[in-house]
């Protein structure tokens, strides 16, 4: 019974700031950062909608887009034969639990490279003060990976279905389109407000059960959320998506073209997250900044 009032407990606002995390809110508190010009505009829409659309070049991200965009050529080049077989998979293997649609491009675990401009964007400064002002503590960056999601005629399966994630409180995810997206190329597609702290935190649509995960249809969400309220990020290369993924969301849907874009994801450092980042033994943090060491738990 103790354990079960601990984990409730846990859940809560005052549980899971001021218990599970308390160190790095009160960090925060002393030595945070303190958002400005559009950083404060996006928080200030993160905060209302769960959900903020910007392009590229309005943030502060040390990282040139011509630059990335050479880096992502590259790897697509190099990835040719992985991309074929998604493409292949997604025509062909329309199984649950595996994201045949969908080639993570460093692999389910990214080796982290200090010196990677992946790595670099997902630790620029725009995002981590988004990040920690969103949380109001002192973030963890869990993961960075470059998608390629493919084409398929399938019926809506997975994380093409409406959900929510479930690793923490909060969760913010940041998409860098790396190729144009329209309605055919499977556009993250939200439902504002019913994160946390929106005025639709409550709302529970109808679900089916996937292989142990709750899903909702569209039809199923369009009777609780009307469709004309769904936020539907389309946009081209360069567009760049914050979202906190513990609001309804959906994606990858992608009927005519194929999608590419960079992704990133921020928890609570007590979140139930798995270990998505590996470091080497080799690996050192000398060059990043203390707030990069911070993201990293090497601060």
């Amino acid at each position: 019974m103790l354990r079960k009032l601990l984990r409730s407990a846990k859940r809560t606002e005052l549980g899971w700031r001021y218990g599970s995390n308390l160190r790095p809110t009160l960090r925060f508190l002393f030595d945070g950062r303190k958002p400005a010009g559009r950083d404060a505009e996006i928080l200030k829409d993160l905060n209302m909608h769960g959900v903020a659309v910007v392009p590229f070049e309005s943030l502060d991200t040390e990282v040139n887009f011509s630059d990335l965009e050479r880096a992502v050529n590259n790897l697509v080049e190099g990835e040719m034969p992985a991309i074929l077989d998604i493409k292949e998979s997604a025509r062909t293997d329309h199984s649950i639990g595996r994201k045949t649609f969908n080639l993570e491009m460093f692999g389910s675990e990214v080796t982290f490279d200090p010196n990677s401009i992946f790595s670099r964007l997902a630790l620029s400064k725009s995002f981590l003060t988004i990040a920690d002002c969103y949380f109001r503590m002192q973030t963890r960056l869990r993961y960075y990976n470059v998608w390629y999601t493919s084409a398929s005629t399938s019926a809506a399966r997975e994380s093409q279905l409406w959900h929510f994630d479930r690793e923490d409180r909060l969760i913010l995810k940041i998409f860098v389109y790396l190729s144009d997206v329209d309605h055919g190329a499977g556009p993250f597609t939200y439902a504002p407000g019913t994160h946390k702290k929106g005025r639709f935190s409550s709302m529970s649509p109808a679900f089916f059960d996937e292989d142990g995960v709750r899903r909702t249809t569209d039809e199923q969400m369009s009777n609780s959320y009307p469709q004309e309220n769904w936020r539907v990020c389309t946009g081209k290369k360069g567009t760049v998506i914050l979202a906190d993924t513990r609001g309804f969301h959906k994606g990858g849907e992608a009927r005519t073209s194929d999608r590419l874009m960079f992704i990133c994801m921020f928890t609570s450092p007590a979140s139930e997250s798995r270990k998505l980042l590996r470091y080497p033994d080799d690996v050192t943090f000398s060059d990043l900044e203390r707030g990069q060491r911070a993201a990293l738990g090497y601060e």
